[in-house]
């Protein structure tokens, strides 16, 4: 567990035991859900209405913001410092914030936490209203990175399709789509739980607070249709990759049949004059050998040229 708190004169981080609540100013307790001993807390000392406190205890939450008995319940995604421990992209943190104390919970640390703490001890956090502002600002910005890089990955893709490249390239197409889709399905809740916190009023909201959560919102909104327009385009590359795919397919094959075709007649004289039976003409000539050759050589360019001109193959 963390604390800090805010009392009008200074900004810090506390130990335990943990101070009261000051008359005026933050009192913030950060808890990890992994740590029994905050889980412990949680439900023998935080004195959390029951709805509250199974809504911070959730191991699978999705955004939402819920005033509940003169507090709001608050739960946001964002990026993790590691990515890689879950199945989800996004980390969550849950709130429950009251005038003067605010209760966050969190079981992977989201990349937001660290700067939040920074600008707490610098003292640019007041109350509850600033803290979840900037926790949802932190998250936007953070957020809001990773989705224009991944509009940016798909226009280099789009702009350099190649066939011959068309395996890897649909590898990445799909990676992108799903980090799009995974990203979505807590974006769109993210931006309506943000826009339903930014139409609240309570005593620790103040107008500066509901003008920057609308401000995380928009920026929410905004990353809602960026991804939207990223999973549609990466539909649309993925089947012009597979076209792709396909054309190059359509070509060796092509190719090979060509191939067999021109050696088809070939192969079929060469047959008939390597029989082991008596009366092959020319069997006992010096130049049988290279007339033969040579009369092969003409039926495979006379082939070859059909085949050229009537645009099955490209001459030079």
């Amino acid at each position: 567990m963390r604390a800090f708190i805010y009392d009008l004169t200074s900004a810090r981080e506390v130990a335990l035991p943990l101070p009261s609540a000051p008359a005026k100013g933050l009192l913030w307790l950060h808890l990890d859900g992994q740590q029994e001993a905050d889980r412990l807390w949680v439900d023998k000392e935080s004195s959390l209405p029951t709805v509250a406190l199974n809504a911070l205890k959730a191991t699978e939450t999705r955004p939402r913001s819920d005033m509940v008995d003169g507090g709001a319940l608050i739960n946001m995604r964002g990026l993790a410092v590691n990515p890689n421990e879950g199945p989800d992209p996004l980390v969550s943190i849950r709130f429950w914030a009251a005038k003067g104390r605010v209760i966050s919970m969190a079981y992977r640390e989201p990349q937001a936490l660290a700067p939040v703490i920074a600008k707490f001890a610098s003292g640019g956090i007041h109350d509850p209203g600033d803290l979840i502002t900037a926790f949802s600002t932190e998250m936007s910005k953070a957020l809001d990175i990773h989705v224009a890089d991944l509009g940016d990955q798909l226009d280099e893709i789009e702009e350099r399709l190649d066939s011959e490249r068309a395996r890897s390239t649909r590898r990445k197409v799909s990676s992108i789509r799903a980090k799009a889709i995974g990203y979505r399905r807590f974006v769109v809740p993210q931006r309506e739980a943000l826009e339903r916190l930014g139409s609240t009023r309570c005593d620790w909201l103040d107008e500066e607070d509901h003008l920057h959560i609308r401000e995380s919102a928009d920026r929410y909104a905004r990353m809602a249709e960026e991804l939207e327009a990223v999973r549609e385009r990466s539909a649309v590359v993925h089947d012009e990759l597979t076209d792709l795919r396909g054309e190059q397919m359509e070509a060796r094959a092509l190719l090979i049949s060509i191939v067999a075709l021109i050696f088809l007649p070939l192969t079929f004289i060469t047959g008939l004059l390597g029989m082991n039976v008596k009366g092959i003409p020319y069997a006992e000539e010096s130049w049988a050998f290279w007339g033969v050759f040579g009369v092969c050589m003409l039926l495979g360019l006379a082939v070859l040229g059909f085949f050229i001109r009537a645009q099955w193959v490209r001459g030079r």
